[in-house]
């Protein structure tokens, strides 16, 4: 099997074969969780000419601003940032749907899961990546584990050592033969998915948790908000029941690695017609025409890098 890693890393300060970016085993992030990172697509545009770069801007929004919740500071800007994709993608040479994985982590050794006066590093590196989950749809459970509150740990960040959660979550459903599980807030109300938003249609109308309900601010959970107004698709955001997953017309999840994704059961009871139902299937294709470039009122979403010629 062909590794999916890309063979070149940006690693403490400069581009390195990626088996040379390593930390130590006493690095803090390694030992406490003390660490951010970001999860951002590339796709192959229509043309074939240029990879394009998800909201990479939106995406470093993101990024800092969970930079901050764990005080650190990085002596690269924006505009540094920014070309550090550019150049590691030519560098790699990608021709096809990637992936990118930054991270921000707390670097030097301390024996308390303190952090302030820690030093601070980045990351990032590159995968292969086409369609994380089948295109048929998913079979969910709801998890016996509850969303972390964000009292406890920030949802909005993607803070590394939160990801437990996660891992707890899509641990059992996979253990039991789901394909992905869907989390109850502390408040018993729907939060999301192991690693994804969701999104429940009924009676024509989209409805989405509210950004005060435990989850990640997704940046496609954003993206499908916005294509789904100007499709006229109406829009709710609002708490969501457990049991009104039952009774859903639709369901989908969306994130970077989910892209737009249709549920088709939960708990083994068939959602709808048990398919992809027509507001599903319409806003997965507006988001491929969109990240393909197919779709000139959305080109400020994209940062496209010329495909460099093979070697």
């Amino acid at each position: 099997m062909v590794s999916p890693l890309l063979p070149y890393a940006f690693f403490e300060g400069e581009i390195v074969p990626l088996e040379s970016a390593k930390v130590s085993i006493a690095t803090h992030a390694l030992q406490y969780g003390t660490g951010v990172f970001g999860g951002v697509r590339g796709y192959l545009d229509v043309s074939g000419q240029c990879i394009n770069i998800f909201r990479l801007s939106d995406h470093l929004d993101r990024l800092l601003g969970a930079m901050g919740l764990l005080r650190m500071t990085l002596p690269y800007d924006r505009p540094t940032l920014e070309a550090l994709w550019v150049e590691l993608t030519q560098r790699n040479a990608a021709r096809s749907n990637v992936y990118y994985r930054p991270f921000v982590y707390k670097a030097g050794y301390e024996l308390t899961p303190t952090l302030s006066g820690i030093p601070d590093q980045f990351a990032l590196y590159m995968i292969t990546l086409g369609d994380f989950y089948t295109k048929g749809g998913l079979s969910v459970m709801v998890s016996s584990w509850r969303r972390i509150s964000d009292q406890a740990i920030p949802a909005r960040g993607k803070i590394t050592g939160a990801y437990i959660n996660s891992s707890l979550v899509k641990d059992e459903a996979k253990r039991l033969g789901f394909d992905e599980a869907i989390l109850l807030n502390s408040q018993g109300k729907v939060s999301e998915a192991s690693a994804a938003n969701i999104f429940m249609v009924r009676r024509g109308t989209l409805i989405t948790p509210p950004i005060t309900a435990d989850i990640l601010e997704g940046i496609t959970r954003s993206t499908v908000l916005e294509l789904a107004a100007d499709a006229g698709i109406p829009i709710l955001e609002r708490d969501i029941d457990r049991s009104e997953l039952f009774f859903a017309d639709e369901l989908f999840v969306c994130g970077t690695g989910a892209q737009v994704t249709a549920i088709t059961a939960v708990d083994l009871q068939p959602i709808g017609l048990g398919e992809p139902g027509p507001i599903t299937q319409t806003l997965t294709q507006a988001f491929q025409d969109v990240v393909t470039g197919q779709r000139s009122a959305y080109r400020h979403w994209l940062t496209p890098i010329p495909l460099t010629p093979p070697t």
